[in-house]
Order: C-alpha cells, then sequence, then structure tokens
C-alpha cells in the first residue's frame, strides 16, 4: 500500500490534560444516613460521580419527612406509656380497697366461719357453766340479815356443792340448805325463800342447850367468834340431835328463823357450804 501524504493523514486529538498529571479515579459518592431512623439513603447520580442538584433536594426532604414522622411516632408512643404509667399508679393507689375476684366469697365463708366458731365457743362456755353450776359451785345471794355480821343481805357467796360427797358437815360450818316445810304460826320474811343460810350448831347424837344466852353443846359451853359481843342465844331448849339431821342458827340470834323454829334439817337437803364471799368486791374473802 502506498504511503499517503503526510497531510492526508487525520491528526491527533491532544490530551487536555497537562502532562505529567497521575489519573486519579472519580470520587465516590457520600453515603447519607437519617440520625434518627438509621436508614442509609442509597447512592445518587448518574453513575459516574455526578450528582445533580434538583436530586439532593429532594432526597433530604424525604428523609427530613421521614425522621419527622418516625420523632412523632416516638413522642407519640411515650405519651401512651405516660399514660398508661399513671393509670397503672392510679389503679395501684385505689387498689387497697379493690376486692379481687374471690375475695367478697371468702369473706363471706371466713364470717360463717367466725360466727360458727363463736357460736361453739359460747356454747361450749354455757354448757360448761350448766354443769358447774349444777354439779360444782353455784353463787347465792344472801336475803335477808339473818347472818349479821358475818352475812349482809345482798352479798354473795359460792358454794361448793362436792364438799359433803367428800367429807362430812363440821360444827361451825356455813351451809345452803333446802327451807323445810312447816306450819308457821307467826309469819317471817324467810317464809317465802327456797334457799336459807345458816351456821352448823350441832351435829348428829350431840345434845344442844341454851343457858343464860349461852349454847352448850354435850355440857360445855361453845366459843362463838363470829357472833356480834354480847349477843344472847334464847328458845333454846334441851335436846339430842337425831342421826342424818343438823342443828343450824343464824349469827343474828335475835332476828334469825333457823332451827329453834323448824328444828333440826336433813343433811339431804344440804344444797353445800358456803365458803367465799365474792361480792362486795371491796369484801371478798373466806368463810
Amino acid at each position: 500500500m502506498p504511503d499517503l501524504p503526510e497531510q492526508s493523514r487525520a491528526p491527533r486529538e491532544a490530551d487536555p490534560r497537562p502532562e505529567g498529571d497521575e489519573i486519579l479515579p472519580e470520587p465516590r459518592v457520600a453515603e447519607t444516613s437519617s440520625s434518627a431512623s438509621g436508614l442509609t439513603a442509597p447512592p445518587s447520580g448518574n453513575g459516574h460521580g455526578a450528582t445533580p442538584n434538583g436530586a439532593t433536594a429532594a432526597e433530604a426532604d424525604e428523609a427530613a419527612a421521614t425522621e419527622a414522622e418516625i420523632e412523632a411516632s416516638e413522642a407519640e408512643a411515650a405519651e401512651i406509656e405516660a399514660a398508661e404509667t399513671e393509670a397503672a399508679e392510679t389503679d395501684a393507689g385505689e387498689g387497697d380497697d379493690a376486692e379481687p375476684p374471690g375475695r367478697g366469697t371468702r369473706a363471706r365463708r371466713s364470717g360463717w366461719r367466725s360466727a360458727i366458731e363463736w357460736a361453739l365457743v359460747i356454747g361450749g362456755a354455757l354448757l360448761v357453766a350448766l354443769v358447774v353450776r349444777t354439779f360444782l359451785v353455784q353463787a347465792f345471794w344472801i336475803p335477808s340479815a339473818s347472818m349479821e355480821p358475818t352475812l349482809h343481805e345482798g352479798d354473795r357467796v359460792l358454794v361448793n356443792k362436792l364438799s359433803y360427797d367428800l367429807h362430812d358437815v363440821h360444827h361451825g360450818d356455813v351451809i345452803v340448805f333446802e327451807r323445810p316445810d312447816e306450819p308457821s304460826e307467826v309469819p317471817h320474811p324467810e317464809d317465802e325463800i327456797q334457799d336459807l343460810i345458816k351456821r352448823v350448831i350441832a351435829l348428829p347424837g350431840d345434845v344442844i342447850e341454851g343457858r343464860d344466852g349461852i349454847v352448850y353443846i354435850n355440857d360445855e359451853p361453845i366459843d362463838e367468834p363470829y357472833l356480834a359481843p354480847d349477843t344472847p342465844t334464847t328458845d333454846l331448849p334441851r335436846q339430842e340431835i337425831p342421826e342424818g339431821k343438823v342443828f343450824v342458827m343464824g349469827d343474828n340470834r335475835t332476828n334469825s328463823h333457823d332451827s329453834r323454829r323448824f328444828g333440826p334439817v336433813d343433811e339431804s337437803s344440804i344444797v353445800g357450804r358456803a365458803f367465799l364471799r365474792i361480792y362486795p368486791l371491796d369484801d371478798i374473802g373466806g368463810l
């Protein structure tokens, strides 16, 4: 092929970059991140590192809107959580008086159990009191002045009903007994009293007699410290006490309806021995 003339060859286009300059890679577009959402915006541009101004503004607006929505959502969630916390605290404060499910039923059952328990306790106490009163100890009140100065009208005493099941009647015992039936020519305040309280003066087989206002048992004068000073014993003829009977008199010898009127009383009619004064409270003591 023949050589072409120099002027017919196309001139080579000159490199616009100055000689000696290094060819650098095109800069990469920085990633845009959202501080609120943690999302990373995709790289923008034409693939050659160029980013048009219009596209950048739109993406910024979109990111700002997304961040605003996220912040609004978080604020709304915080408000809801705060409201729920306040409601829970309010319920906790009022919950002390609230009655959980089932508590009302349990309370009613507990009330019934308590009522039954109290009824059993009271019933048991009454039963025990009845047994004690019937067989062991009973309280009696003094209806008259026949036992003064030892006991006064209105005093209360305890009577041991088992005493004479355990031992015999003794001289000087203060006893409660059923008033014997007797024809009474002269009415006396004690005629209407069911149970009488007197002191045992003579026992079965004793011979009792009053001499000059003094009581003699088996021809021996007896000491009676329970009488008021200078108290005489009258209307007491000599007599022997039959078996199974005791002779009783009140300490107030001038005002007592006793064995001088209705005779010795049956030992079987004795209710028990008075052993303790329980009223008045300032005069509690043994007899």
